[in-house]
């Protein structure tokens, strides 16, 4: 419920999954109190499955949320990252330089065993650990998604509060939609054949 998010969970099995996406969310991974109930029970889960080996790919929220899991921390960034940025990226096979979907106000502190692979002039854009990969950007972004969060209540003001003007942005999704697409796609197939099958790096 995205203005009650306290409600009570009752959480699958992961290990009774191949792989784990936890993915965005209009909250901080930080917000213990306004989300109540089911964010610590997940970040217990989800450190457990990363050390049982199963693969992790987390999305914005979902990338925040592992990088607390195991071990960081996440706090709000100096400014919101909201629109398509290029980021700087030092394995450019799974993560390129973009543009990528950005829609976040917060930024992590890498856990101690985590690599950085990609960030911006405001936040870290990606990591890996193990066979997790947490990004910051949203590679699933399409002008569906898009109008999605806009409609969401009050989506265009949340937007508009940070300068950015909602029809361009409809416009610039529309355009580099395709490319974007093939950007994903390639990540995805990427962390599959690499960051999926890697050695498992626990964390206590």
């Amino acid at each position: 419920k995205y203005d009650s998010p306290n409600i009570t969970v009752n959480f699958p099995n992961f290990n009774d999954y191949d792989l784990l996406v936890p993915m965005g969310a209009p909250y901080g991974a930080y917000e213990d109190d306004r989300i109540g109930n089911w964010l610590l029970p997940e970040l217990e889960k989800l450190k457990a499955a990363h050390n049982a080996g199963i693969p992790i790919l987390g999305i914005c929220f979902g990338g925040q949320l592992m990088a607390r899991a195991l071990g960081g921390s996440v706090a709000k960034a100096p400014k919101a990252e909201l629109g398509w940025y290029l980021i700087e990226s030092d394995d450019e096979t799974l993560i390129s330089k973009g543009p990528w979907f950005e829609y976040h106000w917060d930024r992590w502190t890498l856990p101690k065993a985590a690599q950085e692979i990609a960030r911006s002039e405001i936040a870290s854009q990606a990591f890996v650990m193990g066979r997790t990969l947490g990004l910051q950007f949203h590679p699933e972004i399409d002008p569906t998604v898009l109008e999605a969060w806009l409609g969401m209540d009050g989506g265009c003001a949340e937007v508009e509060s940070v300068g950015v003007d909602v029809d361009q942005l409809r416009k610039e999704t529309k355009e580099i939609q395709p490319a974007s697409d093939k950007r994903a796609f390639e990540l995805v197939e990427t962390f599959l054949r690499r960051v999926a099958t890697a050695p498992v790096i626990p964390v206590a």
